[in-house]
């Protein structure tokens, strides 16, 4: 279960610091195009961050509330590996695709992860 928190404290990490970090730089151009979709978007995407980050620290200090709260932020974050490639698909950035699937199965290993611990590998 250890691999799970770490992994969900990394991805919301990362979830944040990269809108922040293409936000702050500019290069959102559906900012002008499309604020309420993007608003909305946003609002999931820190939402699911946020849930992550939190959830992995209450799973690596053995909560109950955090199995439960990984395995939500997990099914978010599931959703938006599923759907985000397609955008980037559409623009013809494959290693971003590349990276979507790498997620994608790692998500799934963390869900098996905290479903089924394993007693004595670390599972602390």
């Amino acid at each position: 279960m250890r691999f799970a928190a770490v992994y969900v404290i990394i991805v919301g990490m990362f979830m944040t610091g990269w809108w922040t970090f293409i936000l702050a730089i500019g290069q959102v151009p559906e900012l002008e195009t499309e604020p309420i979709r993007l608003a909305f978007h946003l609002a999931a995407e820190f939402l699911t961050a946020i849930l992550l980050i939190v959830g992995g620290i209450l799973l690596l200090r053995n909560s109950r509330r955090g199995t439960q709260l990984t395995l939500l932020a997990l099914g978010m974050l599931l959703y938006t590996v599923i759907a985000s490639p397609g955008y980037f698909g559409q623009q013809g950035q494959w290693p971003m695709v590349i990276l979507f699937i790498v997620l994608l199965a790692l998500a799934v290993g963390s869900v098996a992860a905290v479903l089924c611990p394993r007693p004595g590998k670390g599972n602390s």
